[in-house]
């Protein structure tokens, strides 16, 4: 399963690693994705939702 946000379409960023000896390393930067029950169309669905859309409300949460 992707980790992208369902509703922005949020994927991971790539950046590097630089340590104190000036080596380089790639990493990835996740997206804080979270699994909300989340009216969507009338209907509740499980959605995996990033954080930035929760608080934000662009997610209604079912109750």
């Amino acid at each position: 399963m992707a980790k992208t946000c369902e509703i922005c379409g949020k994927t991971p960023g790539y950046g590097r690693i630089i340590s104190h000896s000036n080596n380089v390393s790639n990493r990835r930067f996740e997206v804080n994705l979270q699994r909300v029950k989340a009216v969507v169309n009338g209907a509740v669905k499980r959605v995996r939702v990033c954080t930035r859309c929760i608080r934000s409300n662009k997610v209604t949460k079912a109750a």
